[in-house]
Order: structure tokens, then sequence, then C-alpha cells
């Protein structure tokens, strides 16, 4: 791929910010087995881990316990929402363009998420934007998800990439590109949770204009 780096981007918190799709998906689901609803901020604690985490944690927090059995079933019924859901889901604002912007300058793109692959080719469609992917890892596309580096390095195989800049927004995305000994770009206004001072990264920045000159930094 000569000495141009790609880019490889996390989407739930990064690209888009799907987290009230994702809300309303899971108390559907919670409601119908007779749990308590989450608000919005709790349920952005969840994200970030895929969905049968997502899935545990709010059984836990709605006061269905931990049943295996339960579990699977509200799995289920959450995944059959989650694949259609992307009326409340919106882009960060300039994301789109900075894409545009490192695919004109040749950068190779991907994507590596752990959202289920049905649903990220979901939300990509609906955006219009699963061709300016090289790559794109679901977090059910290997037995592995993040924070395992396989996925990571998975997109970058596709891309037949030498060098990659990994870009996220959470404390996993952190973990994933330090086990694959990428540089890190850490975009400040996702699901965060723990102190921006705590999370390893190269650059970070909250307004997606800075990224394309982020990255010919870290390149």
């Amino acid at each position: 791929m000569g000495g141009m780096i790609a880019a490889i981007f996390d989407l739930d918190g990064t690209l888009i910010d799907s987290a009230p799709d994702i809300h309303a998906a899971c108390n559907a689901v919670l409601a119908e087995a007779g749990g308590r609803t989450l608000s919005l901020a709790r349920m952005r604690d969840f994200i970030g881990d895929g969905a049968p985490a997502l899935i545990r944690r709010a059984m836990a927090e709605a006061g269905l316990g931990r049943d295996d059995a339960l579990h699977a079933r509200l799995l289920a019924a959450f995944l059959d929402r989650y694949e259609r859901a992307v009326d409340l889901t919106r882009p960060y604002a300039g994301a789109l363009a900075a894409l545009d912007r490192l695919a004109r300058a040749g950068h190779p793109l991907g994507l590596c998420t752990n959202k289920p692959i049905a649903p990220t080719r979901a939300v990509l469609a609906h955006f219009c934007i699963a061709d300016r992917f090289g790559a794109i890892v679901g977090g059910d596309s290997l037995p592995q998800r993040k924070p395992d580096p396989a996925p990571l390095r998975a997109a970058m195989r596709d891309l037949h990439a030498d060098r990659c800049i990994f870009v996220g927004d959470s404390e996993v995305d952190a973990q994933t590109a330090r086990a694959a000994g990428m540089p890190f770009a850490l975009f400040t206004r996702g699901y965060l949770h723990a102190p921006l001072a705590e999370t390893p990264h190269d650059a970070a920045f909250d307004d997606w204009t800075t990224l394309p000159g982020l990255i010919e930094a870290l390149a």
C-alpha cells in the first residue's frame, strides 16, 4: 500500500451517535420482559463492549437478574430490533466530510466495530457510506471482539495496509490499538467512560475537521 497510512475507524460513538437507537431498542425488550427501563445517560455507560455485554448489563440494571436463558432471549429480541434501528442515529458533525477528505488524499479507510455486522451494514447503508470503506469488521465477524486486537488486525489485512492508525472514542478502542501496536486517535465527544488522562492515546480531538491533519502528523 506504499507509504500512505490507512485509517481504521470505530463506529458507535466515533463516526455516529447511535445511543438513542440503542436506548430505544434495549428499553423495548426490557419492558417486554417486565424489567425497568433505563435512562439514555445510563445506557451510554453500557455501550462499547458489544451487544451481549450491553444486554447483560442492562438486565442487571433493570432488575432482571443474570439468567442465561433470559439473556439469550432478550439478546435475540434486541438484535432483531437493532438491525432496523437507524431513525434516531446521527453522524457526528463533520465526520463524513473528514472521511471524504481522507479518501481524496489517498488514505485507505476501514471500519472495526463491536457493533454486530448486520446493524453495522444497515446503518452504513442508511447514510450511504458503505462504499467509503475497503474493510468492514463487525463485532460478530470473528470469534474475538475488541479489545482483542484480532478484529483490528483483520481490517488492516483486508486493506492490504502496511501502516494504520485507529480512530475511536473509548477505553476499549484505546486498549485495542495498544494491543495491536497501532497509533490511536481518540474522539473525545463519544462514549468514553474513563478519564481522558488515563486513556492511552497518541492524539485527541473533538472537532472532525482537525482529524486529517492529525493523521498526517501521526503518519
